[in-house]
C-alpha cells in the first residue's frame, strides 16, 4: 500500500492541476510550448524502411540496432513456439506461466553474461522497478546519475531510499558524496550506485571502470542498466562490461533489455544465485505480472545465438556510425561524443527541433524530435539511431537531406 501511495503522489505531481477539468488546459499549454507528444502508426514490420502513416519512410529512430526484429529465423522460432505454447503465457512465472522456453532462455542469458543466474521480466521498466524496490528501502542510500533513465529515477523514488543524484558522469562529485555518506564509516550493504550503461538520449557511456572502483572502495553495490549496450558493445556483444574489459562480478546487478539489440521484447537481470532468488521472493513487478509469451522467449533464444555468432553486425554498425559522424561534423551539426548507435543532433529549442523533424518527414526520413522534459531545457534534439540493416547509401541520403535543410 505504501508503494501505491508514493506512486499516486508522483502521478498527481506530473499533472499540475489535480482535477480532471484542468487536463485540457495542461495539454493546450504543452502544444503551445511545442512539447506535445503524438503517435505515428506503423503499418508494416519493423525495419529501416517501414510504412508509417501510409507511406514508406527511411527510419533513423528505432532501437532495433542489429536488425533482428524482423529476422526470418527469429520469426520462424516464434511461430514454431506459438504452435506449441499458444500466444499467451496465462499466468505469472510463480503460478503456471514459467515455460521451458523461459527457463532455457534464462540459463542461456546467464551463460552469455558470465553470471550464475538470470531472471526474465516482462519489460525493462518493470525490471528496474522490481530490482530497486526489492533491494532498497528507507534505510538505504541510492547514488545515481542525473541523466539516468526514467525507470531508474522512478524506482529510486518508490523505494523510499535516501537519494543522491550526481551531475552526469561526474565521478568526482559522486566520490565526494559517498565520502560524506552517513554510512561511510560503517560496513553496510545499504549503499547503491545506480547508472545507465549507455545513456538513451545522449548515447554516451557511463565511466564503468571508475564506478566499479568507487563501489568497491565505499562498500556499495553497483547496479547498471545496460539496455542500450547489450548486443552492441564489446567484441562478443556482451555490453558495457565487456567494452571496459571488466568481469561480471564487478557489476553485481546488471539489467538488460530484449526489445532493442535482440529485436524481441522483455528484459532480464543477471547476477548471483542469491540476487536472483531474492528477486523471485521479493520483486513485486516479477511476482505479480503475467510472464512474457513463451514464443517471445523462444524467438529471443534465436536472437541470442545471432548476437553471439554474427559479429559482422556490430562491425557494420560501427562503420555506419563513423560515416555519419564524419559527415555531420563536416556539415556543422552539433553531436555528442558517442560510439554507440545513438547519435543525437543537438538543436536547442523545442520549436526548431520539431520543425526540423517535420521537414525531414516531408523528405520521407523519420527521426523523432526529443524535447523537455525528456531532455533538459535548451537541449532539444534529433535522436538519430542506426541499425545494422542500414546501408551506406541510407546514411549518405540522410546527410544530403540534412545539408539541404541547414
Amino acid at each position: 500500500m505504501m508503494i501505491c501511495s508514493y506512486l499516486n503522489a508522483w502521478v498527481l505531481k506530473q499533472f499540475n492541476p489535480v482535477s480532471l477539468e484542468g487536463l485540457k488546459q495542461e495539454l493546450d499549454q504543452r502544444k503551445a510550448n511545442h512539447l506535445y507528444r503524438s503517435r505515428k502508426v506503423l503499418e508494416s514490420a519493423q525495419s529501416v524502411e517501414p510504412i508509417i502513416d501510409g507511406k514508406k519512410v527511411l527510419s533513423f529512430c528505432s532501437n532495433d540496432y542489429l536488425g533482428l526484429a524482423n529476422h526470418p529465423d527469429v520469426i520462424q522460432c516464434f511461430k514454431k513456439a506459438a504452435d506449441q505454447y499458444g500466444v499467451g503465457s496465462g499466468s505469472a512465472h510463480l503460478v503456471s506461466g514459467h515455460s521451458a522456453e523461459h527457463h532455457a532462455l534464462e540459463e542461456e542469458l546467464a551463460e552469455f553474461m558470465g553470471t550464475e543466474r538470470a531472471l526474465l521480466f516482462s519489460t525493462g521498466y518493470m525490471a528496474n522497478l522490481g530490482v530497486v524496490s526489492a533491494l532498497c528501502d528507507r534505510h538505504s542510500e541510492i547514488y545515481e546519475d542525473k541523466l539516468n533513465h526514467a525507470s531508474l529515477l522512478d524506482a529510486a523514488l518508490l523505494s523510499r531510499a535516501k537519494r543522491f543524484r550526481f551531475p552526469h558522469l561526474d565521478t568526482n562529485n559522486l566520490e565526494q558524496r559517498l565520502s560524506d555518506s552517513d554510512y561511510s564509516n560503517k560496513t553496510t550493504t545499504n549503499k547503491f550506485i545506480i547508472s545507465d550503461g549507455v545513456f538513451s538520449m545522449d548515447g554516451d557511456l557511463a565511466p564503468l571502470d571508475r564506478l566499479v572502483s568507487l563501489a568497491e572502495n565505499s562498500n556499495a553495490t553497483l547496479m547498471i542498466d545496460d539496455a542500450h549496450g547489450i548486443g552492441v558493445l564489446g567484441k562478443k556483444g556482451k555490453g558495457i562490461v565487456e567494452h571496459f574489459g571488466l568481469v561480471s562480478k564487478q557489476v553485481p546487478v546488471l539489467v538488460g533489455t530484449l526489445g532493442k539489440a535482440f529485436g524481441t521484447a522483455g528484459a532480464f537481470v543477471a547476477g548471483s544465485e542469491y540476487l536472483i532468488e531474492t528477486l523471485i521472493q521479493k520483486s513485486r513487478s516479477y511476482i505479480f505480472t503475467t510472464a512474457m509469451p513463451a514464443a517471445v522467449a523462444a524467438a529471443t533464444r534465436k536472437s541470442l545465438k545471432i548476437v553471439e555468432e554474427e559479429h559482422w553486425r556490430r562491425e557494420k554498425l560501427q562503420n555506419l556510425i563513423n560515416l555519419f559522424r564524419k559527415g555531420a561534423n563536416e556539415l556543422g551539426y552539433e553531436l555528442i561524443d558517442s560510439v554507440t548507435p545513438i547519435q543525437p543532433i543537438i538543436i536547442g529549442s523545442s520549436k526548431k527541433a520539431l520543425n526540423l523533424s517535420e521537414k525531414l518527414l516531408e523528405k520521407n526520413i523519420l527521426i523523432s524530435a526529443i524535447r523537455p522534459p525528456t531532455v533538459a531545457e535548451g537541449t532539444a534534439r534529433l535522436r538519430v539511431t542506426f541499425s545494422a540493416t542500414h546501408t551506406e547509401k541510407h546514411v549518405n541520403k540522410l546527410l544530403a537531406v540534412l545539408d539541404e535543410l541547414k
